[in-house]
């Protein structure tokens, strides 16, 4: 296993199967719990994809703490990194706090009150690409000549 495989007594990636190499010491796996509790809730494979690839972001932002460890100021200082830092949409960093959710909520057995109170990230309005031609006709009718 690579390095960041293996994180204090517990594993991000699967680990291999009994009898093969590297099996002598089971240990619960993270990423393997939240694919299991997402694949038995009819989860796509992509939100599986995504929200398995969140938490490793996650862990691998706190240099490998468990999520068990950490709480509200963890999620916190993750979430306005991307923002800040990372500056990503308000739909990604919605994206994150979603995974991070279900992996307190469904994985890890802790209700968070204060994630609930958490307020996402709202997206920027944007312009129209293109005006309709009602639009158009409006815009040439408001000027002056």
């Amino acid at each position: 296993m690579d390095s960041l495989s293996v994180v204090g007594p517990w594993v991000l990636h699967d680990a291999p199967p009994p009898g093969e190499p590297g099996s002598q010491h089971p240990r619960p796996k993270l990423l393997d719990q939240v694919r299991t509790a997402l694949r038995s809730r009819h989860y796509s494979p992509s939100t599986e994809r995504v929200y398995v690839e969140w938490v490793r972001r996650y862990v691998r932002f706190h240099r490998l703490r468990h999520p068990a460890e950490m709480g509200e100021p963890e999620v916190t200082e993750f979430l306005s990194a991307l923002a800040c830092r990372e500056r990503v949409s308000a739909s990604t960093q919605n994206q994150a706090l979603a995974a991070l959710l279900f992996l307190y909520r469904e994985i890890l057995g802790v209700r968070l009150e204060w994630l609930d109170g958490v307020v996402r990230a709202k997206a920027s309005p944007r312009l129209p690409v293109v005006l309709s031609r009602d639009e158009v006709a409006a815009v040439l009718h408001g000027m002056n000549p």
